[in-house]
């Protein structure tokens, strides 16, 4: 047998109760100053200022940028780098959802290597290392922290665009599942689903060979034995606990096993990279001006379904890691029933059913499904190809509620 692996990650992952209270020691090994980037409401918080006197008490200067907005517009990173430029930070800390942590990572970018965004647009566009990046989510969903990825939204594109780089991960990500606690349970649900969605995607990626120049080429090269190793861990993890943490937000042990579940997903997704439920989501997501996460939850079920006839020993491993392998079950049935507990699950915590219910306009059908299908680096990543009518036949049956239409 012949393995093949690739693996980047941060230099440093803490992940537990308390952990952010680490973050002064490991912020005075990299630099002295530090820019942070928060949303205005984190940074109003008794968290936050806990925080930031901690770093004062280490006598680490730090210049703060609460100005974080969803989807992290173009334009404003700009108006961040240019308040920061003079401050000259040794370092950027990004504290808050994956947005604050991209915003960190697009700081750090330009702060480096100057010039504007969209130079850096696409895959190994960023030509060297950027100042160091600690990353502190306080929800459980994009795994930002640890992949090399930044998202954001252009205002001359209709569609969200990826810096994708492996100098921009971050050197440390430290993951305080106690940050997650306040979370709502609407945001915990579709931050869960995405990383859930991330993982399940991650782990049913094309396997795209061994050749040595595959990853020195590309930044999202497939499935391998280490990213299967953590997305069946997220998928474990999350698939026990999603719900319970959605049910009940002060449930510690649940919080935690989401956050963790959240991080490897991104551990997974970061290397192997994502498929169709994700192209799809792309121009959805655009059309209906809904979270990412929700989106590709509700295209979840049906790309499974239509990936089911390449993927059935896959689809029955996670099977196996939602805990529904019964001896019963031969392995296309457990390959089933997991098509079916994520269709079920997400249900439950009120992820949309439909592309319809999403919001999506009947007449969008085919734009959609035509800029989905472009969307080559995650379409080529799909286990089972696509053709453009194959495309809208999913596409036409996500946004009818019809899951054995999909897999036609």
């Amino acid at each position: 047998m012949t393995l093949f692996a690739a693996l980047r990650l941060p230099q440093e992952i803490l992940f537990g109760k308390g952990q952010r209270h680490a973050l002064p020691t490991v912020a005075a090994r990299l630099g002295r100053r530090a820019l942070i980037c928060t949303d205005e409401r984190l940074a109003g918080t008794g968290v936050f200022a806990e925080l930031v006197k901690a770093l004062e008490a280490a006598s680490i200067d730090f210049l703060i940028h609460d100005g974080v907005q969803p989807d992290v517009p173009a334009d404003s990173v700009s108006v961040c780098v240019e308040y920061a430029r003079d401050f000259d930070p040794e370092m950027v800390i990004g504290i808050g959802g994956g947005s604050c942590l991209d915003m960190a990572k697009c700081a750090a970018l330009l702060l480096t290597h100057g010039g504007k965004l969209k130079d850096y647009y696409g895959e190994y566009k960023v030509p060297g290392p950027t100042i160091p990046v600690i990353a502190i989510p306080t929800t459980a969903g994009t795994g930002s922290e640890v992949t090399p990825v930044a998202v954001i939204s252009d205002a001359e594109r209709t569609l969200k665009v990826g810096i994708s780089s492996p100098y921009l991960i971050a050197t440390a990500a430290i993951c305080d599942p106690e940050l997650t606690m306040t979370c709502p349970p609407g945001l915990t649900a579709v931050a869960g689903a995405d990383a859930l969605t991330h993982a399940i995607e991650a782990f049913t990626a094309a396997r795209r060979g061994t050749d040595h120049a595959l990853a020195q080429n590309h930044v999202f090269i497939g499935k391998s034995a280490l990213t299967d190793h953590f997305a069946l861990l997220a998928i474990k993890l999350l698939g026990r606990s999603l719900e319970k943490a959605c049910k009940d937000g002060s449930d510690e042990d649940a919080r935690a096993e989401v956050m963790m579940g959240a991080l490897a997903a991104g551990c997974a997704f970061g290397t192997a990279g994502t498929a169709a439920a994700h192209a799809i989501q792309y121009p959805a997501g655009a059309l209906t001006h809904t979270a990412h996460g929700l989106g590709v939850a509700t295209m979840m079920p049906y790309v499974m379904n239509y990936n089911l006839s390449a993927s059935i020993s896959e689809m029955s491993e996670i099977g196996t890691a939602l805990g529904l392998a019964t001896p019963d079950l031969d392995e296309k049935q457990l390959a089933i029933a997991a098509i079916e507990e994520i269709g079920r699950l997400f249900a439950a915590i009120g992820i949309t059913r439909t592309l319809a219910d999403l919001g999506l306009a009947q007449d969008k059908l085919d734009w959609t499904a035509e800029q989905a299908f472009g969307i080559d680096r995650l379409i080529k990543n799909n286990p089972r190809p696509f053709d453009l009518e194959a495309m809208k036949r999913l596409v036409k049956a996500a946004y009818d509620g019809d899951l054995a239409a999909s897999a036609i």
